[in-house]
């Protein structure tokens, strides 16, 4: 069992920080575990919402080694796509599921957003009734550079967005980051607009993990929990809520809890 070196709560938000970003990743993989075994065994099927992207990778390994989930009676759903992308492009997000997850489990049903089709607006209603047909029990996610939850970027982010599932067009620092972790080879290769799950779709699953590893999160996590509330930081949201637990190594910690050990 893996345990975290520092705890404490936000707010509403619990927070633990971990030795590594391994450890991280195996202990948000329990968490996940724990929810989705019961969600199985009460309901007989789970609905698990996903995120992609390289800080999620120690969590996605750690998630599809564990043997007491029975993928076939789980929904895998994510978070959003690139519009018009070529859907074997690498930086495909459905692409990226499939590559470091799908190819490892073998779940009732995987459900990508389309970003291929021309009908953005279509492919955004159907995917929102989809997921409210399946409520969400699991959403694990992370932050952006920008503090953006999914592609819902500062300051165009809507705490009470009306609807769940929209395009949008992408901050250029969301796009800069996908830059620097080697999805694009350029800034102008990146897609501008995409299609994501809003804030208030994210925030309805019955369990939140948010999973933030790396230094260049530090200041991110550092907006997100001691800064105001606000769509200028969206992942500050996260403090009011409960049923969320925000998963840190010393990396991405920073200097936001003086009092927690750092790593020599």
């Amino acid at each position: 069992m893996t345990t975290a070196i520092y705890e404490t709560k936000v707010e509403e938000l619990p927070v633990s920080i971990y030795e590594s970003n391994e450890e991280l990743g195996q202990a948000a993989a329990g968490e996940a575990t724990s929810v989705i075994v019961r969600a199985v065994c009460e309901r007989g099927i789970a609905n698990v919402i996903l995120a992609t992207g390289n800080s999620q990778l120690t969590f996605l390994v750690a998630l599809r080694n564990q043997e007491s989930i029975d993928w076939s009676k789980v929904n895998v759903f994510h978070m959003d796509e690139y519009i018009g992308i070529d859907p074997n492009h690498p930086a495909s997000f459905p692409n990226f599921m499939r590559k470091h997850f799908l190819a490892y489990v073998h779940p009732k049903a995987f459900y990508p957003v389309n970003g291929q089709r021309k009908d953005v607006e279509t492919v955004c209603s159907e995917y929102a009734r989809r997921l409210r047909a399946h409520p969400a029990d699991l959403c694990a996610l992370g932050y952006g550079e920008n503090g953006h939850l999914a592609f819902n970027d500062p300051p165009f982010a809507d705490f009470d967005d009306p609807v769940w599932v929209k395009t949008v067009k992408l901050a250029e620092a969301s796009r800069l980051q996908q830059v620097g972790e080697g999805h694009f080879a350029a800034l102008e290769e990146c897609p501008t607009h995409a299609i994501t799950l809003t804030i208030p779709a994210l925030l309805s699953a019955q369990r939140i993990l948010c999973i933030v590893p790396e230094a260049r999160k530090a200041a991110a996590v550092e907006r997100a929990l001691r800064g105001p509330i606000s769509v200028d930081c969206p992942g500050s949201i996260l403090r009011k809520m409960a049923h969320a637990h925000l998963f840190l190594e010393p990396a991405s910690a920073g200097t936001t809890f003086p009092a927690a050990p750092k790593r020599a």
